[in-house]
């Protein structure tokens, strides 16, 4: 996984989902397979968060809420969809009100699918999505200082 500079933050969302994929994504955080051990810290503020987890699909009601919120968070930023229904409507894709997966409304970067997606397939997400945030934060600092002029070299000092 590499060096994390920092603890990536989650913001978890449940778009409008039959909570199964939520209970999943919250036995993660619990000891048995403690998703916290890889830097991980789960948030309910937008502006804090690094990484956007949803689960459900995204339906009329929850569209407008989904894209504030995506909006919200600071960049660089990774979105994780978790279970069918997140990545592509599931079984509810037929419904009036089901607009489709996530990356109907906002750019999905991982995917995760299952019905219920299990613990294993989300930490291994979870896992991709912070060595994703963690080159493009790399590739984010690496712009702010072409465009301060300050260079480093291969060793990573400041020269």
């Amino acid at each position: 996984m590499g060096k994390v500079k920092k603890s990536p933050w989650v913001l978890h969302y449940d778009g409008s989902s039959c909570n199964g994929c939520d209970i999943e994504v919250l036995a993660c955080l619990t000891p048995v397979y403690d998703a916290e051990r890889f830097g991980i810290i789960n948030t309910g503020d937008p502006l804090q968060a690094d990484i956007f987890l949803i689960t459900g699909g995204i339906n009329t009601q929850n569209k407008d809420v989904v894209t504030q919120l995506y909006d919200q968070m600071p960049r660089p930023k990774v979105v994780v969809a978790v279970g069918t229904c997140a990545c592509t409507g599931g079984i509810f894709k037929d419904c009036y009100n089901i607009l489709g997966g996530a990356d109907t409304t906002i750019p999905v970067d991982i995917y995760v699918p299952g019905c219920a997606a299990r613990p294993q397939a989300i930490i291994d997400g979870l896992v991709q999505a912070i060595a994703l945030f963690q080159k493009r934060s790399d590739e984010h600092d690496e712009y702010e200082r072409a465009h301060k002029g300050e260079k480093r070299n291969k060793n990573g000092q400041v020269s």
